[in-house]
């Protein structure tokens, strides 16, 4: 009888993670953990079939007992503005918890997938300095890429383009779309980063994990980005929602322009976004109007 296939997804609790550990639970040639310390994660999140440890990536080699064949990455700080107030917690989750992920999977000899971050593309090559959450994930691009030079590490990095979906986080952490959703649902003005011109480019939590898995099947180096195709501005995406606009301030870190090479998770991966930012808010305002 042939062995399971043993997968560890870092951040497994969280918004991303939850739906790929969905997806990888499915296959029942897949043995599945999760490790996530629940700083963003849930336990709400928590998917049947898979098995799920607790505790920060940087203590990674004292809590997780397998020897993983492949293992996700996902499980670091992720938001811009926000990362000049947290700027300690950026630097233990996506620097130290970086570090010690890529050295157990150095030592036992694992393939990673590493979730890269498409701010480093931003304005042209710019937006990879602009803040401390965008410097940390480029910067780590570079060490992934160094650990397969170095010592042979297998990998694939993938870049995510704005992520929306089921499972999204509510607080400080969500998305402009769950954020939108939730002003839009209480009655609110959707309150509009100004200038409201920066263009971003949306992409499904599905089509995300679809393309995640087919890296971690036959990914191999550097560039997979997985986004759609049509941009979108902030100002554009709060139209569709509707109802009233509040424009706030410029932030620091905010980005205008997005860029995006599907080149290699096209040709290689056969992946495309499949499913349309502008379809699921109108379902969503359709659902919030019945309600």
């Amino acid at each position: 009888m042939q062995s399971k296939k043993i997968i560890l997804v870092t951040g497994g609790a969280g918004f991303v993670g939850s739906n790929l550990i969905e997806q990888l639970v499915k296959d029942r040639g897949n043995e599945v953990y999760s490790l996530d310390n629940y700083s963003t994660g849930s336990k709400n999140n928590h998917i049947k079939g898979a098995t799920y440890i607790e505790g920060d990536t940087s203590n990674i080699v004292k809590l997780v007992k397998v020897k993983p064949d492949l293992v996700f990455h996902l499980g670091e700080y992720a938001r811009v503005e926000k990362s000049f107030e947290d700027i300690e917690m950026v630097w233990r989750s996506n620097k130290d918890g970086t570090f010690a992920v890529l050295e157990f999977c150095r030592t036992v000899g694992t393939k990673i997938v590493y979730a890269g971050s498409s701010t480093k593309f931003g304005d042209g090559g710019l937006g990879r300095d602009q803040s401390p959450y965008a410097w940390a994930k480029a910067s780590n691009t570079e060490l992934v890429k160094n650990y397969g030079i170095w010592f042979g590490l297998k990998y694939a990095i993938t870049y995510f383009y704005n992520v929306y979906g089921p499972r999204e986080l509510g607080n400080k952490f969500g998305t402009v779309i769950e954020i939108f959703r939730q002003q839009r649902l209480s009655g609110e003005p959707l309150k509009v980063v100004s200038p409201g011109t920066q263009t971003r480019i949306f992409t499904h939590v599905d089509d995300i994990v679809r393309g995640l898995i087919l890296a971690g099947e036959k990914g191999s180096g550097d560039g997979y980005g997985l986004g759609a195709e049509e941009e979108y501005s902030i100002l554009d995406i709060a139209k569709m929602f509707g109802g009233k606009i509040q424009m706030l301030p410029e932030r620091a870190g905010n980005r205008m322009t997005a860029s995006i090479d599907l080149s290699r998770s096209r040709d290689e991966l056969g992946w495309h976004a499949e499913k349309s930012i502008k379809k699921y808010v109108l379902e969503l305002v359709s659902n919030i109007k019945s309600t």
